[in-house]
């Protein structure tokens, strides 16, 4: 049975209040006054003049006023403190990158968003990608033993099961050429598949593919990559679910490795999206250097939790 975490988030509320300015201007109207003798000769033309209204005097033009600063300049004073809030972390931190894909609105964000990282087990949601094309390529659904290898890579990161999908495929010829449709421009396939190379803007770029309708994977496709990354086994939903509220849903598939080229340190990496009411965002943090794989996650969950701090998604 799938546990439940409650996962508490500290949100600063911030209001931005705008609205045009108005400025009341008093109207000057006729008066009428008093009736006055009538002096001299009457005549049509004095009788036309008597007649006229009196000249308005021009109105002054209102001033501006300023109603609060633009979106524009609202976004980047969250991303210069969010700059500033994550360059602090890194000083004395791990070497980590995330980037963010705010759906609603298109904004994306990223920090250190093209160094390039080992992916472990994330590269595994790229797995899957490719065999929903290549099956829609085929034009049918994923045969009964491919469905069932992966369920046991994406909810339980099972190696051989990958192994299994990463030769299906072609291995890392044929991962590669798929990541060509996928738009991954910054993704070096290796043929032990874990040690592939990748960055943030390359993940957030694949986990948009995973939900775009003019994207690359129909809606079948899309709704099983759905299916699989929001059913994780309760021991793997750390990483980008810690950013959720209680009344959000999350996908995540994460990667973790002790490297031994490393002095066995841990790669620790987490993928994926969060949404609720007024939330539809793509998460990507990785890293490595990790002196232990929960200190690696604790910095992880950090990290995603400032971007939500800052950005107010």
């Amino acid at each position: 049975m799938r546990r439940t975490r409650n996962w508490i988030v500290a949100t600063a509320a911030v209001g931005v209040l705008g609205g045009a300015g108005l400025v009341g201007l008093g109207m000057m109207r006729d008066s009428g006054g008093s009736a006055q003798p009538l002096v001299g000769t009457f005549s049509e033309a004095g009788a036309q003049a008597a007649a006229a209204p009196p000249q308005r005097t021009q109105e002054a033009t209102p001033t501006p006023t300023k109603t609060g600063p633009s979106p524009a300049e609202v976004r980047a004073a969250r991303v210069k403190a969010l700059n500033a809030a994550l360059k602090k972390y890194a000083a004395s931190a791990p070497e980590f990158s995330v980037a963010v894909l705010d759906r609603r609105t298109g904004q994306r964000y990223s920090f250190r968003g093209t160094e390039k990282y080992e992916t472990a087990s994330v590269v595994k949601v790229q797995v899957l990608a490719c065999l929903l094309l290549k099956a829609q390529d085929a034009k049918r659904d994923l045969t009964a033993t491919e469905l069932s290898l992966a369920k046991r890579m994406i909810r339980l990161s099972d190696n051989d099961a990958t192994t299994s999908l990463f030769a299906k495929l072609g291995r890392a010829s044929g991962v590669s050429a798929c990541n060509k449709r996928l738009g991954l421009t910054e993704t070096k396939v290796n043929s032990a598949w874990g040690l592939t190379r990748t960055t943030v803007n390359d993940q957030v770029k694949l986990l948009a593919e995973l939900t775009d309708t003019s994207g690359p994977l129909d809606a079948g496709s899309r709704k099983l990559a759905y299916t699989l990354m929001s059913t994780v086994d309760a021991s793997q939903d750390w990483g980008v679910p810690a950013v959720a509220k209680s009344t959000e849903k999350f996908t995540v598939k994460n990667g973790w490795l002790a490297r031994s080229t490393e002095n066995y340190r841990w790669i620790i990496n987490s993928v994926g999206r969060v949404t609720g009411p007024g939330t539809d965002v793509s998460i990507a943090v990785l890293s490595h250097n990790n002196g232990t794989m929960s200190g690696g996650i604790a910095s992880v969950q950090k990290v995603a939790k400032l971007t939500r701090q800052h950005l107010k998604y």
